[in-house]
């Protein structure tokens, strides 16, 4: 009866240590699993950041030749205006001239 007592006790020992181990087996494994988690997200915050760093700089560039384009454009139809005025001036001469 003793050596009964004593293997029944031996083997909830060993279940209890087993489950034990079980147990912390599956915490080492969800405490990996929530640092592979961690180190994800971090990295999503640092592609973000650098994705919206990009989008700045493109955005500045974007802006910067769109006020090149501007006054470009502008210089452009000041300089046909010019041409037109030039235009204007010379027919007027032309007629004065035939008119003399």
């Amino acid at each position: 009866m003793k050596h009964t007592n004593l293997l029944i006790l031996a083997l909830i020992s060993t279940l209890i240590i087993s489950c034990d181990k079980q147990k912390a087996a599956i915490d080492d494994k969800n405490e990996a699993i929530q640092e592979s988690i961690d180190e994800r997200k971090e990295q999503v915050d640092e592609a973000a950041e650098r994705a919206t760093k990009q989008a700045d700089i493109n955005a500045n560039v974007d802006a910067a030749q769109i006020e090149a384009d501007k006054e470009s454009m502008k210089a452009q139809l000041d300089a046909d205006r010019k041409k037109a005025d030039a235009a204007a001036e010379a027919a007027k001469a032309k007629i004065d001239a035939e008119n003399e």
